[in-house]
This record gives C-alpha cells, structure tokens and sequence, in this order.
C-alpha cells in the first residue's frame, strides 16, 4: 500500500497524467508502452519506486515495463465506485492489462483498424472500438454490412411529403453516421460520383476542437478516422473525379501523407484560400486562410476554366512574332480563323498546304470573314495555338477590326486557377455564417464556409458537366448542397448532391437551409432519409435521461430488446444494483454505455424482414427500390 500511494504522489509531477487533480490510467499505460523518456525518470527519481520497477543487467539499468503495467493495471490503483462496479460485473478483465489484452491493437496506434466514430453531438465524446482488419474481419464484415434507411421524406419548393419512391437523379440527405452511410450507398453509386467535396474536423489542439472522438491518441484517431472514410470514399469517384478536402494547418502534413498513401494515382495540388481578412491570433502568427487540398486523377485535363471579369484580362496579338515566328516553323500553325458579320469567331479552316498562299490577310467568302496571321508587311507567320488545339482557347479569342480586315486578340489570362485565393466573397463570417443565420434563424455554426469559397471549388470541377454527382459526407451546414444548387440556378444544369451528416443539428439547420435554397429558386427537391437505429436508439435514450429511474427502466428494456456486449453478465448487473445506485447519474450513464454491443448500432438490410426490428411495410418498399438487387 505504502508503494501505492509513493506513485501516485510520483506520478503526479507530471502535468500530462493529472486532469482535475486525479490521474490519467489510460494515459500514464500510453506513455509506459512508449517508454516515455520523462516518464522513465520521473520514475528512477524515487528509490523504492525504482528499486520495484527497474532491475540491472549488466551494469544497465532496465526498466520493467510488464510488471509496472500490470501494477497500475491493478484494480486496486486509482480505484473508484465506478470501476469497482465494472469490475464486478465483468466490463474489465481481472488481471490481464493493456499490453496483454488481444482486443487492443497499437500500430501508428490504430492503423490497420475501422473506427466507426460515431458521435451525435459535436461535444460528446464516446468511447470507441476500433475493429483490427486483420483480427476481426467478421465485426468489421457486420459494421459494414449495408444498412437500412429510415424517416423517408421528399421536400420540395411546396414543402414536405411522404416519400413514396426515391428516383435515380434525387438528391439526397442522410442522417447517420458517415461511414456506415458510405458503405451503404458503394454499390450504387460507385465509379458515378464527378466530385467529393469535404470539410472534415480540423483537429486543432486547442477548446475549439470538435474532434471528441478519442483524446488519448487523438492523432492516431484521426488519422485513422480519416483512412478508413478516404479509401471508401475513392471507390465512389468516376474515372475522370476529383476529391477536394477543406483543411487547416493543424492536420495538413498529416492529410498529405495520407493521401499519398492511398492515392498514389492521382495528383496532390494545394490551394490556399484567404477565408479570414481579421486573421486567428496564434503564439506567432495570425491566421488568415486555410486549403483547399485537390486530388485529380494523373494526367487528366480535369479542372474546368475559372470564370473570368472583363476587366481582368489583358489582351495581347494572337499572331506569333518574333524569333521562330514565320510560318514554316509550325506549319500546323497555319489556317485561317473564321469571322461571320456580326463579328464573332464562329469556326476555323484547314491548314494551308505549304505550296498555297492566302490573297490577303482578310479574305471575304460566303459572307464571312477568313482572317490569316499575316503581319503588316504581308510575312507570313503563324497562330500561337495549332489548328488541333485551338478550339480550347476559342472563348478568349475576340476579333479586332482594323484598315486590313481584322486582328485576332487574345485574352493573357486563360482563366486558370491560381493556387492563392484572395476575394472577398471567401470571406467565412460574410458570406458563411451571415448567409446561413438569414436562412435559418437558429443557426448555431460560428464559422461555416462561405457560400462562393464552395461554390468555387464545385465550378473548377463540374461547371462543364451539368448532370454531375456531387457527394459529400461531412454535410455540416449544408454549403455544398446550397452551392450546387445556385450552380444549377445559374447555368440550368441538373446535378444533384449526396449529403452525409451524423450530428443532430441535420434536422434543425442542414435540412432547414436546403429547404428555405429551393423555396428561394423555387426549383430542386431533395430526399431525406436516415440509418434505422438499434443501440444506437439506446444511446440517445441513455443521454437523455435525467433520472436514475430512468436509467433502470432503459436498463430493464435494454435486458429484453438491445444487443449487449458479451463481456455483460445480467444477472451479476442485478445483483449489484445497490452498488450501481450509488453511482452518480453520470456514471450510470457511462456504466450502461458500456453495457452495448457497439457493432449493432445500425439495423444491417440483410436482416430487414427479421420481425424484432418491426420495420413498416412502407419502409422495406422503399429498401428494396433503393438497393435494386443487392
């Protein structure tokens, strides 16, 4: 006991293993598997404590990590009422620790694992189980099994309605989480999607973090996080896709190695984009913009020119001069551009054999103007662009009239994009959370995108393809759909979007804002559909209890209807009431949490007709028609 009660005070000294002045166990078995250097002498520094968990080998001074593991694994360390009722009631093993235990895997720590990450409000933090590919091929076989869709509903400029089909180019918001929904919607849209547009958590190690998912390899997690939602995710796009990622400083080197990793096919551009004039104060430097990380596939012409003002343009001779500049030294530089009386480009000709010559520089035929790059002193020269690829240039064409008949212009900016964005339309307070606060009153987003930052990104990508699908599965507010649809408004295009959001907030403002876009327009609808819940339900209801006699009557229902975790002994949970009593309602709320199988979530499609699940006749229609013959 004496031994206990020195390492506690020991381990105390360091500020990463203390939170409200009571230790962190998962933290200090973290950094022990490590073999943290500070840890390792903070441990040395007191006799009894290294005489007890170092042991000398030749001199050398070797450090036990096996039997301090095991030690602060003990339930007698850090023990509370809370871990003492686990312990009885079978949730921890009794003597195996962290290093031992065959349900944990530690690589980068959780790379070749499945993180479901699910989490329903922005500041829950859930624990999660990450399910090895390697160990649990049939859990990870079940989590992603398809699943079934419920709440159906179509919303149009008229308002809402009963869902009685859901047709091939709806446009579609999901409520669920992410993941489980990518893995439901593979088979049909995979290989059809033009553009993934997300947002995803920045990560930043500060308060404003919304990535609760796991604190103690927050890193780890995220990076594992993001893996598992970017390989499914490169199944989706078309030969010709894109994916663009919004990102931040905090997790940008991170995202680039990941993608080099599974998209080592595609090309890797970074885009900075001013989204914030005010600036973010940090320890050195105040933070103006953030990216816009661009995945194209190698070797294809894929990002669309940007809409150009007039006034950006500067206007320069299309006819080369100079040095190289005579007509034999490109001789499929040579062909006439064609005028018609209203002065525009409305064709090109052939090219000149090399044995024939024009008669003039304009020649006048059929009542049209044919224009050749002759100079003023009648030298024949040649076209900057050849007879193959000018017609991608012909929108910055522009005829001049002048004594000889014409002079053909070309506009110097091609209408490329640039990889610095400065406008003040991408300004995120004026154009993000003004624009959403007007549609939807109740807004609670303090930063969401600007509506033309998005809007930007969609047009390089799909402005030439207007029947495109646009997915993305990090909804948040909605700005990718509400700039898809003023897409379509302005160029009567019919693409449509996928959107994914698993917090609440997709009910009260996502869908809200979609809604108020398309009564605006009066033009689109959407389908509204979410993944039937089954523990997941339990979860909601556990949360929202404010009673301990709440807790006991969900806990009496979960007995009968919910899947619990294999590691819960019901009877031995009964005969322990008085001690679970006794517990803080947060406690027994994070105790029952426990007590869930968290891989039966979701209601799997394979198992639609199965009565328990009470699935209405309405909604396994609607099943069916989505799903085709899966």
């Amino acid at each position: 006991m004496k031994l206990l009660n020195e390492l506690k005070s020991v381990l105390k000294k360091d500020e990463r293993l203390i939170s409200d002045d009571e230790l962190l166990k998962n933290k200090i078995v973290e950094l022990a598997l490590k073999l943290d250097e500070d840890l390792i002498k903070l441990l040395k520094s007191n006799k009894k404590i290294k005489e007890h968990f170092f042991k000398k080998v030749d001199d050398v001074l070797v450090f036990d990590k096996e039997k301090f593991m095991k030690f602060v694994d003990n339930k007698e360390f850090l023990p509370d009422s809370y871990t003492a009722f686990k312990n009885k009631i079978g949730l921890t093993s009794d003597k195996e620790y962290l290093a031992k235990n065959k349900e944990v895997v530690l690589s980068w720590p959780y790379k070749d694992c499945v993180l479901e990450g699910g989490q329903e409000k922005e500041d829950e933090k859930r624990k999660e189980i990450f399910h090895n590919e390697i160990l649990a091929p049939d859990e990870i076989d079940r989590l992603l099994d398809p699943k079934v869709f419920t709440n159906f509903k179509r919303i149009d400029a008229k308002g809402e309605h009963k869902a009685k089909e859901i047709k091939s180019d709806d446009n579609l918001i999901i409520k669920g989480n992410n993941l489980l929904a990518l893995h439901s919607l593979k088979k049909k849209y995979a290989g059809k999607v033009k553009l993934i547009y997300i947002d995803p958590p920045y990560n930043p190690d500060s308060n404003a973090n919304t990535f609760n998912y796991n604190n103690t390899f927050n890193e780890s997690t995220w990076l594992t996080f993001m893996k598992n939602r970017l390989e499914i995710a490169k199944k989706f796009l078309a030969s010709d896709g894109v994916l663009i990622i919004a990102i931040d400083e905090n997790e940008l080197f991170q995202l680039g190695q990941l993608l080099i990793e599974i998209y080592d096919e595609y090309e890797i551009h970074c885009v900075t984009i001013v989204h914030n004039p005010r600036g973010v104060q940090g320890s050195n430097f105040s933070y103006v913009h953030e990216y816009a990380i661009f995945v194209i596939p190698k070797g294809q012409k894929t990002i669309c020119n940007r809409e150009i003002k007039e006034d950006e343009i500067e206007w320069s001779n299309f006819r080369n001069w100079g040095g190289e500049s005579l007509r034999e030294n490109a001789r499929n530089c040579f062909y006439p551009i064609i005028i018609d009386k209203n002065n525009n480009i409305v064709g090109f000709g052939d090219v000149l054999d090399s044995e024939e010559h024009p008669e003039d520089q304009t020649e006048e035929k059929n009542g049209q103007y044919y224009v050749w790059p002759i100079d003023t002193n009648n030298i024949e020269r040649k076209w900057r662009y050849s007879r193959q690829s000018v017609e991608d240039v012909k929108h910055l064409l522009r005829p001049k009239r002048t004594v000889r008949g014409f002079e053909i212009e070309i506009g110097k900016d091609f209408g490329t994009y640039k990889t610095v964005w400065i406008d003040p339309k991408y300004d995120a307070n004026e154009y993000g959370t003004k624009i959403v606060s007007s549609l939807v009153p109740e807004n609670r987003f303090s930063f969401p995108k600007s509506l033309w930052n998005v809007y930007d990104c969609l047009h390089s990508v799909v402005s030439n393809d207007k029947d495109a699908i646009v997915l993305d599965f990090f909804a948040g507010s909605g700005t990718t759909a509400h700039a898809l649809l003023e897409l379509n408004k302005n160029d009567g295009g019919h693409r449509k979007f996928i959107l994914c959001e698993q917090m609440d907030y997709v009910d009260t403002i996502t869908t809200e804002r979609i809604k108020k876009v398309i009564e605006q327009n009066n033009r689109g609808s959407f389908i509204y559909m979410k993944l039937m819940e089954w523990n997941e339900s339990y979860m909601d209801k556990i949360q929202e209890a404010e009673t301990s006699e709440e807790l006991l009557e969900i806990w009496n229902d979960m007995k009968k209807n919910a899947f619990l975790s294999y590691k819960v002994d019901e009877k031995l949970f009964d005969e322990n009431m008085d001690d679970f009593k006794k517990l803080d309602l947060e406690e027994q709320k994070k105790l029952l949490l426990e007590c869930l199988d968290h891989n039966n979530l979701y209601v799997n499609y394979s198992e639609i007709d199965d009565k328990q699940y009470k699935i209405s006749n309405e909604d396994k229609e609607l099943n069916k028609k989505f799903y085709g013959g899966l």
